[in-house]
């Protein structure tokens, strides 16, 4: 199935002491483009990320949202200053002994000093935080993928659709190029006769100049390329790859076979129906462009 360019997905969830929210989204691109965000401390986790998300993504602007923020204080460390609190201890001992004051110090006294316990933030475990937003990333890695590939399926219902609407519109002219032969020499044969009123018409040089009309006018070849052109778009579809850059090549070689084909066109009709086609072609080089 096809791939759009175009997701969206998001997950939230609380691992551990960290709320975590993972956010993606992608547009069209000519190739991959990865733009990911995470709080300056997790840098190490956006490499990462793009690993991780360039196994199911092969090409589009990828916007990759990182959020980690801390449940209330449990990451925190408390610690001594244990020469700032032997300072207090010193300081307060030397008041008792020079004023004979009653010793009464306890921890109670120490710990209301300024600074004697620092609250430092726990260094986090890298390996353990990766994993940590990797199971919260995968559900909205899998609502991203699961988006592009139903408006893939969309865009490959309407690209089938049209390369349909083409193959008739070029057995069409396959079938009406020959009797734009027959109808020529016919004309030729009137206007001849018209010229040379009751003379004799030279048959061998009528079958000459149509002969060469024909050459000129033939599309057989274009439409045999055509058709092996839609056939090889078909492959493409089933394949199962991304496909995009190459959808978007084989179209040029329709558009080159469909402007030939109207270069040699003599007939209104033919002229019409390549008019159609073309117009046909422009639509599925627009909708191409949102396939990875």
């Amino acid at each position: 199935m096809l791939k759009s360019m175009t997701g969206y997905g998001r997950n939230e969830a609380i691992a551990g002491t960290k709320k975590i929210t993972v956010e993606i989204k992608s547009v069209n691109h000519r190739f991959s483009d990865y733009n990911i965000k995470v709080p300056r401390q997790y840098g190490y986790l956006e490499d990462k990320m793009r690993r991780k998300i360039s196994e199911s993504v092969s090409r589009g602007k990828i916007d990759v949202y990182v959020c980690i923020e801390t449940c209330g204080e449990a990451d925190k460390v408390i610690t001594l200053n244990r020469e700032l609190a032997e300072n207090y201890i010193s300081a307060l001992t030397e008041i008792k002994n020079t004023f004979g004051l009653k010793d009464d110090i306890t921890v109670a006294n120490i710990a209301a000093f300024p600074d004697v316990f620092r609250a430092e933030t726990k260094r986090d475990d890298e390996e353990e935080l990766w994993r940590a937003v990797e199971s919260v990333a995968a559900p909205a890695i899998d609502a991203f993928i699961s988006m592009r590939e139903r408006e893939g399926g969309r865009i490959e219902a309407d690209l089938r659709a049209r390369i349909e609407y083409m193959k008739k519109l070029a057995a069409e002219i396959d079938e009406r190029s020959p009797q734009t032969v027959e109808e020529y020499k016919e004309k030729l044969y009137l206007k001849i006769q018209e010229l040379l009123e009751d003379k004799d018409i030279d048959d061998a040089r009528i079958l000459t100049e149509v002969a060469i009309f024909a050459d000129k006018i033939a599309v057989n070849e274009e439409t045999v390329r055509l058709y092996s052109h839609f056939d090889e778009f078909y492959d493409i579809l089933d394949s199962g790859e991304p496909a995009g850059r190459r959808l978007d090549f084989l179209i040029q070689e329709i558009n080159r076979e469909v402007n030939t084909i109207g270069s040699k066109a003599s007939d209104l009709d033919i002229s019409k129906k390549v008019v159609t086609l073309k117009g046909e072609i422009e639509k599925l080089r627009e909708q191409v462009q949102n396939i990875e």
